[in-house]
């Protein structure tokens, strides 16, 4: 991971559908996704406070401490506290847990986020801590959040610092601090959306950043294509649906299932280091795996290209 001694698989397990993303998980689901996830190979496992309100960590953490802790590589969030009454409230989530988020990018909030983190995983450490969606936080992100990341990594609590946004502008302002080993870009590098080429990915191979890609499935459309499915956490936009059928025939007259295509198109980036996809089964996560696997004809991308489908 860029800079960093951290080493993480080409898929990694994004744990955002196992805190109820849109519909409820139990916990035994939860705990077979994650087994199945290790069974498969995959060694790198995201998490946040923010997933689930706390159930996403608290579902996590049991299968995780009963794994070598120096076979897999964990990454979590800073940025929000979970409290009775919090502000930051969202509809996407299906299960209630009794706290609600609040904003908080101080630098003792940085340290009371990561450490009640870890509580709720019941392990000692993560490796990766990501400052969590600091768009409307940016100058207490980059002059509290980022030097306490720093401090936590210097005295050896972390071992990378990252950021994670669905954003690329303001993740390239937070790589010119020098003070990122990685970004997290959830939905900007996918076969709808590539704005995340234009500055963020050039940027980071050249600083020695590395580059993990979410949300590549834009939220399901990617994954089956059709009237009703989400894009970005909400319904998809029509013509966002007639294009994602048209890249979805492409595929098909390459042979290659849409979802391969999906995970794989952001790892053709150099500086790609690893893709995140959300399972919230043990079924979910042998596909993904799968996918991850097909074999795909460098001709694929470029008859996107030529269609107009891909830039």
């Amino acid at each position: 991971m860029g800079r960093s001694d951290v080493h993480v698989t080409r898929l990694g397990l994004g744990m955002a559908p196992l805190g109820g993303l849109f519909e409820a998980v139990t916990d035994e689901q939860a705990r077979a996704t994650v087994e199945r996830a290790w069974q498969l190979g995959v060694r790198y496992f995201d998490v946040a406070p923010l997933y689930g309100n706390g159930l996403a960590e608290r579902r996590t953490g049991p299968v995780l401490a009963g794994k070598p802790r120096d076979q897999f590589a964990l990454s979590t969030k800073v940025g929000r506290l979970l409290r009775p009454g919090g502000s930051d409230t969202q509809n996407i989530w299906a299960e209630p847990s009794g706290v609600t988020p609040v904003f908080d990018f101080s630098r003792e909030g940085v340290r009371t986020s990561y450490a009640e983190s870890l509580d709720r995983l019941n392990l000692g450490r993560a490796d990766i801590l990501h400052l969590h969606d600091p768009d409307d936080h940016f100058d207490q992100a980059v002059s509290e959040a980022l030097p306490a990341l720093s401090e936590l990594r210097a005295s050896g609590q972390i071992r990378a610092v990252s950021a994670g946004m669905n954003q690329a502008k303001m993740l390239a302002e937070l790589v010119r601090t020098g003070l990122l080993d990685a970004v997290l870009l959830a939905g900007r590098y996918t076969l709808l959306d590539q704005s995340g080429r234009a500055e963020l990915l050039p940027l980071c191979a050249d600083r020695g950043v590395a580059v993990i890609v979410g949300g590549v499935f834009n939220s399901g459309l990617l994954a089956d294509p059709r009237p009703g499915a989400r894009f970005d956490y909400v319904a998809a936009d029509p013509e966002l649906i007639e294009r994602a059928l048209a890249i979805r025939a492409v595929c098909e007259r390459h042979g290659i299932p849409l979802r391969a295509a999906a995970i794989q198109f952001p790892a053709t980036h150099p500086a790609v280091t690893t893709v995140l996809v959300g399972a919230r089964s043990a079924a979910e996560v042998e596909d993904a795996a799968r996918m991850a696997a097909v074999p795909i004809p460098p001709t694929l991308w470029a008859d996107l290209r030529t269609e107009g489908l891909l830039t």
